[in-house]
């Protein structure tokens, strides 16, 4: 891997796409309670921010998934970077639903792809893990060979590593919550003093408060 996590990082803490807010913490969809928040998205309003993570998933590919056949973003974040790195790869593109549609075809897969053919999914963003393995299990009920998967930005808690495990989904991810934490603190976002109640939240962030 190159220096494009670290350059990841910065760019992301430098647009504010990373957020710190150690008096009030953010609340996640989960109900955890965060002091750190990163909103991913907001690389694709910045061109420079956005050719580096596209660039960041086609490395990955390249060297992870070589075979693969069919790029697969999860919607809706995923969507936009998705269609880049297929694009870059010159690949067909799919994307996954979070529910089955109730009208029409009623798909919950977006796209053509081939029973059988070899696809690696695009995340943004991956924090409990529980959606991201929802669209892999998805994909495999449509029998599609799923690779495994890339994220822009994930926490790597224990509790996502173990459900990629479990479902057998090979999991990467550009830069994970502590390349961001390490970059912060190298480049003078955050103090030794707030790195250091980071790394006391990350070891159970269920109960922060």
């Amino acid at each position: 891997m190159t220096e494009l996590p670290y350059l990841i990082a910065r760019e992301l803490l430098n647009i504010q796409a990373v957020k710190f807010n150690f008096e009030e913490p953010f609340t996640w969809t989960s109900c955890w309670k965060s002091p750190v928040y990163c909103d991913s998205r907001a690389s694709l309003s910045n061109h420079k921010l956005r050719s580096l993570v596209r660039d960041g998933y086609v490395e990955i590919i390249k060297e992870k998934f070589p075979n693969a056949e069919v790029i697969a973003g999860i919607a809706t974040g995923a969507i936009a970077q998705g269609v880049l790195v297929a694009d870059k790869l010159d690949l067909p593109f799919i994307y996954v639903r979070p529910e089955r549609k109730e009208h029409g075809l009623k798909k919950i897969i977006e796209g053509h792809f081939d029973k059988g053919q070899k696809v690696v999914i695009i995340e943004d963003h991956v924090s409990t893990g529980g959606s991201s393995i929802k669209a892999f299990n998805e994909l495999q009920k449509e029998r599609a060979d799923v690779l495994g998967m890339v994220a822009a930005f994930s926490y790597r808690f224990p509790v996502s590593e173990n459900i990629f495990k479990e479902h057998g989904c090979e999991f990467h991810a550009i830069s994970p919550f502590s390349m961001i934490k390490d970059v912060a603190f190298k480049e003078g976002f955050i103090t030794k003093e707030q790195a250091n109640r980071l790394e006391e939240w990350y070891k159970n962030p269920q109960d922060y408060r």
